[in-house]
């Protein structure tokens, strides 16, 4: 039998991804240094010039010029390991002018650690000497009403030889990689806000906010969602109407503070479901505490809606009757601490190089904090963004090397995208307090919240685990990207997971699953495929390289 199986696939990756979505930010990755170089707001001379008949070979003397635009933390993970090789020149600009406190932690889950201890071993000693770890640790999801446990989820046992997820400040990661570079080579104050490819010789010319123009061989845009370098490359505003970043329905509260949990240093994170909303605390270290809040809310609530009483009285009022924890947690966050962010989403594409340019992280794949995974697939970029650039012996393959950066990130961070929406839609669409029927003292039975949620809930908690435990595996085992043959395990995730989603938000309903995803260019990608020749079983795992290595060269050809 043929079928059109790149159809299949995608429908599947389709099923979850829907629309990606990623924290709104307004910088292009924040930085954190306790001093910064001041970039002069005079235009610098234009050294074209150097670049038009420059030598296409690399050198010592005659490095390769990178340009980065942002100075998070997947700039910064480029930027360490590119500066180790002597034939590399690294220059990254970034828009904040003075240090700044970021937003709060982040957690590093074990694919990104395995990515930092390959890539530098001093880096990730000084990581594991500040992070908190929680896969050794109790994480999972209670009922935010009952506060009985609902569903464990082990995050040890996937990792298998690979260091556990931890959490750690963000300043202090930015820290341990600023320190490690040369002095000089981050620059603050000047943002990169568009580029031109020099068609008369190599090189990118990266312009900035003043005015000035810094030229390199090639161009990376780790500038966030509302990235200048995807707005240029793709020809859209860089933000607002166009600009592919849509409002994603959902707003999010946080805190931090100190606070003496009852099963502090033995529950690493909590996720309290209930009704359209989810609350998540998690341990810090040093008997510290984050926590969210996530619920749906029109776009720019954090200005429009009244919080007369403040925002805390406002959220214990949210969260009455839900877990004394919760109320207690709020109730103990000094007011200040407690911030609102709405969440955007940008939809999954094939556009991730121009030339010699190309983007990372969030400015090309944001993501949702459901998994904690936004950081980490930057990271993940970083990896495979440094092998492929130190493979360069000539100007003349970066272009080609950029591709296959691209080629070997865009299906897994698609699927990682996929897999953040579908946990919080899952969790604030599907999810409510389960199911219950008890006997009580005298003999009658008493049914608590057997509604349509409630019962799928109730139902759904034996198999979460099952869920949970490919979706750790498939996302702490792929972080080499050595191929696209991650969609083997995504497969797996997409078939249960879009199952569960069937169930509880009646998906099947949306017959227009796939508009506005970006993917119907995809879809009329047309490749005749034996299906017999290419599902193979083998330890009920299917084989479907033949189908990824197709629908990955079809998204990002070696050639224009």
């Amino acid at each position: 039998m043929r079928v059109n199986c790149l159809h299949v696939a995608i429908a599947l990756i389709a099923l979850l991804v829907r629309r990606s979505v990623g924290f709104s930010s307004t910088t292009g990755g924040d930085t954190f240094r306790s001093s910064y170089i001041e970039i002069s707001a005079t235009a610098a001379n234009d050294d074209r010039a150097s670049y038009i008949d420059n030598d296409a070979t690399i050198s010592e003397d005659n490095p390769l010029r990178v340009i980065i635009a942002g100075g998070g933390i997947g700039s910064l993970v480029v930027a360490n390991s590119l500066c180790i090789n002597p034939k590399m020149s690294i220059q990254v600009l970034e828009k904040t002018d003075q240090s700044k406190r970021l937003a709060g932690p982040i957690q590093l889950g074990s694919n990104a650690l395995a990515v930092i201890q390959e890539m530098d071993s001093s880096i990730f000693k000084n990581i594991t000497s500040s992070i908190t770890s929680i896969g050794d640790k109790v994480n999972g999801i209670k009922s935010g009403i009952t506060d009985d446990w609902y569903s464990q989820f082990d995050l040890a046992s996937p990792c298998g030889d690979i260091p556990y997820s931890g959490v750690m400040e963000r300043q202090t990661l930015q820290q341990i990689y600023f320190d490690a570079l040369p002095r000089g080579v981050v620059e603050y104050g000047d943002a990169v806000v568009s580029y031109e490819i020099n068609s008369d010789g190599y090189g990118v010319r990266a312009i900035t906010e003043s005015g000035r123009i810094v030229h390199g061989d090639c161009l990376i845009g780790a500038d966030g969602i509302w990235s200048s370098i995807r707005s240029t490359m793709r020809d859209e505003p860089v933000r607002g109407e166009g600009s592919g970043c849509t409002y994603s329905g959902y707003t999010v509260f946080d805190g931090e503070l100190a606070y003496d949990s009852i099963d502090n240093g033995e529950v690493g994170y909590k996720v309290y479901i209930g009704p359209k909303q989810y609350f998540v605390a998690c341990d810090i270290g040093n008997g510290k505490y984050h926590w969210y809040a996530f619920m749906a809310k029109p776009e720019g609530s954090s200005i429009e809606e009244d919080k007369p009483n403040g925002t805390s009285v406002y959220l214990q009022n949210i969260f009455e009757g839900w877990a004394h924890d919760i109320k207690d947690i709020i109730q103990s966050t000094v007011e200040k601490d407690i911030g609102q962010r709405d969440l955007y989403d940008q939809a999954p594409s094939k556009k991730w190089t121009d030339g010699n340019v190309a983007l990372l992280g969030d400015s090309v794949h944001t993501m949702m904090p459901s998994l904690c995974q936004g950081g980490c697939q930057a990271i993940e970029d970083a990896y495979v963004l440094v092998e492929e650039l130190n493979s360069v012996s000539s100007r003349d393959e970066i272009e080609i090397k950029l591709r296959t950066y691209a080629r070997r990130r865009v299906v897994r961070s698609a699927v990682v995208q996929g897999l953040s929406r579908f946990a919080s839609d899952i969790i604030i669409r599907g999810f409510d307090t389960p199911a219950k029927i008890r006997k009580i003292e005298d003999g009658t039975i008493k049914f608590e919240n057997c509604n349509y949620a409630g019962v799928v809930t109730k139902l759904l908690q034996p198999i979460l685990p099952l869920f949970f435990g490919i979706q750790f595996t498939f996302l702490f085992s792929g972080w080499r990207n050595n191929s696209a043959l991650d969609l083997n395990s995504a497969l797996r995730l997409l078939l249960v997971g879009g199952a569960i989603l069937l169930i509880c938000s009646g998906i099947v309903e949306e017959s227009a699953l796939f508009a506005g995803l970006g993917f119907e260019g995809l879809l009329g990608l047309d490749l005749d495929i034996n299906i017999g020749s290419v599902f193979k079983t083998s330890n009920d795992v299917f084989d479907i390289s033949d189908i990824v290595d197709a629908f990955v060269h079809k998204l990002v050809p070696n050639e224009s």
